[in-house]
């Protein structure tokens, strides 16, 4: 390693202690994948780097960036969507958030569109004209949802939209209220898994080739398959994904970016105990599906551990 080191970094041991005293964590609610992995981190950080490492429990994504963008916290756990907004001023951002670079992108987040086989909705184009629960309204799940039908060009005018959250639109396919519904979240979904019981669910297969044309205008959009027996379908379901990302500000010190993100892929296996949704991260595929700038010191550590 002394090989491609400058006789500065010769001269002085690597550090093994963050120079920040503080480094605050952004999450989402309580209950979430951010906040369990993140509160575990957090203890790792503070016991490994000897800095004073907490979680800060939040509305999630935008509030997390907006928090980086005031430099009231040093890290947090966005959807890839909301950071490519926060970057260029869009969606919920009236002004670019430009304090933030990539550490990792981390599990995706899958869009799970559901029917039921009575239905006879097969693929995404099948909605038009359906009544279609597609999120909360202003969630990451209603963003997602109208950026794809628009993609395959269906507008909320050619749906029946119902703006509705996991638990009751899984309640509403029972009843029979709704023909589909859009959840957007990592594998599995609990209020999925409930509803497969005495229900005949039915996934909507959304096409790769147009997922990735969409691609070429909003890059956070990957296509991946939903995987055979996830909720009793035989076969993997081709559909959207989200990759989570891990982000700090820009302004901490190449040193820090290094060791901040070193120390998350050593523990990885403790993060994973904590929460499932951690098992799809892993150091190789860190660095697909990027939406910010890298930062210098998660660069390095890459480089470092031949990750390509």
């Amino acid at each position: 390693a002394t090989a491609n080191a400058t006789p500065a970094a010769e001269s002085a041991a690597p550090a093994t202690t963050v120079q920040s005293k503080f480094v605050t964590i952004a999450t989402g609610g309580a209950s979430g994948p951010y906040n369990i992995i993140a509160t575990t981190l957090a203890d790792i950080y503070t016991k490994d780097l000897k800095t004073n490492s907490k979680t800060q429990t939040t509305g999630a994504s935008v509030e997390n960036l907006n928090l980086l963008g005031q430099k009231k916290v040093e890290m947090a756990f966005v959807m890839s969507d909301a950071l490519n907004d926060a970057l260029n001023g869009t969606g919920s951002f009236q002004n670019k958030i430009d304090n933030v670079e990539q550490v990792a992108a981390l599990y995706p987040n899958y869009v799970q569109i559901v029917t039921s086989r009575r239905t006879g909705i097969k693929t995404i184009t099948d909605l038009k004209g359906k009544r279609v629960a597609t999120g909360a309204q202003n969630s990451g799940v209603e963003v997602n949802a109208r950026n794809l039908l628009e993609g395959f060009g269906i507008t909320y005018a050619d749906i029946k939209v119902d703006y509705l959250g996991y638990a009751e639109a899984a309640d509403a396919l029972k009843s029979g209220s709704i023909d589909a519904a859009f959840l957007t979240s990592g594998l599995p979904n609990s209020s999925l898994m409930e509803l497969q019981q005495g229900f005949h669910l039915q996934l909507v297969a959304i096409p790769a080739d147009g997922v990735d044309k969409l691609a070429a205008d909003k890059p956070y959009f990957n296509s991946m398959d939903i995987p055979a027996n996830t909720y009793g379908n035989p076969e993997p379901i081709p559909t959207a994904a989200i990759k989570n990302a891990l982000v700090i500000r820009k302004d901490l010190s190449e040193a820090d970016g290094y060791l901040l993100t070193k120390t998350f892929f050593e523990n990885l296996p403790q993060l994973q105990t904590a929460h499932q949704a951690a098992k799809d991260v892993n150091v190789k595929e860190a660095q697909e599906g990027l939406v910010a700038p890298l930062h210098p010191g998660a660069k390095k550590y890459y480089d470092e551990v031949n990750a390509k």
